[in-house]
């Protein structure tokens, strides 16, 4: 029995398929070329989706064609699920072919209309435990609405990226699951869409997806999809999620108190809560799991980036390697490089700073990795204060997690033991999802069954670091990023 997970991404198509126990047996991802719209005013960001299904089809040709080569046809694939980009959205005509390139999930032109969405819901907002953004699918639709009449009157339905996927498999455009819809204000508390959404936005219900459990089987693949891909008809196409949110479960996150800390570009933090978390600052919000239990999330601006523009062109890994022979560093930073935070704590004028002067280059990198750690900790120690439970394990994927000394020195601040997954990707996510309504009980025992733990990190030095985090602490409360 195998699972087929797609992860359509913005530059490209992932596809994996794996057997019950996680085993890889195919892999494939191709890029796409020319899609984004280019000459756009800024926090614009817009895409051509004609490239998203010829670029799927092919990904999908090519995995299939690995699992051929092992002896495997198509029909052992039992089910298939989706994953993208939270937030990006598109509206279809009548015949489901698209009005205008979708808005993607960074794309933050909707400002005005988070603002009026959020004034005009404060019980909801409350309820939910969020607020609306300007980059959220829902104020991005607001803004096609009133700004595009030539499309406005023709919208039949807004769908999200991975919606489309789906319609393209099973002919069916007219679904989603609840954790995609999220960013387009569906209620994820009592599971339906909010009496205030036709209003706001002057479209039937019908205009926004029927909703599906993440995990739960919706459609088949339809002739025509089997045609073009090569995929067996009939076969079981399950609800997917976000990409965020299927990596939690590509990463073994199975229980209560786990978390996975991605760090990338920049540190992105989810995990399992048994209760919804509420943050009245808004750096928080929350995801539910498919068995009831809630999935809360937050970002920071802090990242890889800083060794990017602190190091650019140097030898990263002999970076690495002599800043394992070097013991803490001589200096204290909070290595933001760029202008602005958003989590662990709200503050648009915040700054990096270096405390005292570092003895040398290598001085210097360990003390970006210390910062990246120190902002780890503050972010779990937020979360703790919001009512989360942090268990003794914590997940790590992204880029950051390839640095073995990188991985020892945030465990040695964090005071935890921390957990590298050999398939950490939304794609490997994907089909863990399909896996868990159909080989599985339970999307828990799915993620248990199926990920393989490539190496563990035990905290070891710890109590220079603990001291040295008290001090980036008080620094960060004297430039006022910190209020007791």
């Amino acid at each position: 029995m195998y699972f087929m997970g797609i992860d359509l991404g913005t530059g490209g198509v992932r596809v994996i398929v794996c057997d019950t126990r996680g085993a890889l047996a195919a892999s494939c991802s191709i890029q796409m070329n020319e899609t984004e719209v280019q000459n756009l005013p800024p926090a614009f960001h817009e895409q051509r989706i004609q490239t998203w299904w010829p670029t799927a089809v092919q990904a999908i040709r090519s995995a299939l064609a690995q699992l051929k080569a092992g002896g495997t046809g198509a029909p052992a694939i039992s089910a298939i699920a989706i994953t993208s980009t939270s937030g990006t959205v598109l509206p279809l005509d009548q015949r489901n072919e698209p009005l205008r390139p979708a808005l993607m999930y960074n794309d933050g032109r909707a400002l005005e209309e988070a603002r009026e969405l959020n004034s005009q819901n404060p019980q909801f907002l409350s309820k939910v435990g969020w607020s609306f953004q300007s980059s959220f699918a829902l104020p991005k639709i607001l803004w096609v609405m009133r700004r595009e009449p030539q499309v406005a009157r023709r919208v039949k339905r807004w769908i999200h990226a991975g919606d489309y996927l789906v319609g393209m498999l099973t002919g069916d455009f007219g679904v989603s699951d609840y954790s995609t819809a999220l960013k387009t204000g569906y209620d994820l508390v009592d599971l339906c869409w909010p009496p205030f959404l036709q209003t706001a936005v002057g479209l039937p219900a019908e205009a926004f997806p029927r909703i599906f459990t993440p995990g739960q089987a919706i459609a088949t693949v339809s002739s025509s999809a089997a045609r073009q891909t090569g995929l067996a008809r009939g076969t079981l196409v399950c609800a997917g999620m976000t990409d965020a949110s299927a990596a939690l479960f590509a990463a073994g996150a199975c229980d209560p108190g786990d978390w996975n800390t991605a760090v990338g570009t920049t540190i992105g933090i989810k995990g399992i809560t048994r209760s919804l978390l509420k943050d009245p600052q808004g750096r928080v919000y929350c995801h539910r799991h498919p068995m009831g239990w809630w999935l809360p999330g937050a970002a920071s601006n802090v990242g890889g980036e800083c060794l990017a523009v602190m190091f650019p062109g140097s030898d990263l890994q002999e970076l690495d390697r002599k800043a394992g022979e070097l013991g803490p560093a001589s200096i204290i930073v909070y290595p933001l490089v760029r202008r602005g935070e958003r989590f662990p704590f709200v503050e648009p004028e915040a700054e990096g700073f270096t405390l005292g002067s570092p003895r040398d280059e290598i001085d210097l990198y360990r003390g970006y990795l210390e910062g990246v750690g120190f902002t780890e900790r503050l972010a779990y120690e937020v979360l703790t204060g919001l009512g989360a439970e942090i268990g003794k394990r914590i997940f790590v994927t992204g880029g950051g997690s390839r640095s073995r000394i990188w991985l020892q020195i945030r465990a040695d601040i964090l005071g935890k033991v921390l957990v590298r997954p050999r398939s950490p990707d939304s794609a490997f996510g994907a089909a863990v999802l399909a896996a868990s309504s159909t080989a599985y009980s339970n999307l828990a025992d799915a993620a248990r069954g199926m990920a393989v733990i490539e190496a563990v990190f035990e905290p070891q030095q710890t109590d220079p670091l603990r001291e040295k985090y008290g001090h980036f602490l008080e620094a960060c409360r004297a430039r006022g990023y910190l209020r007791d």
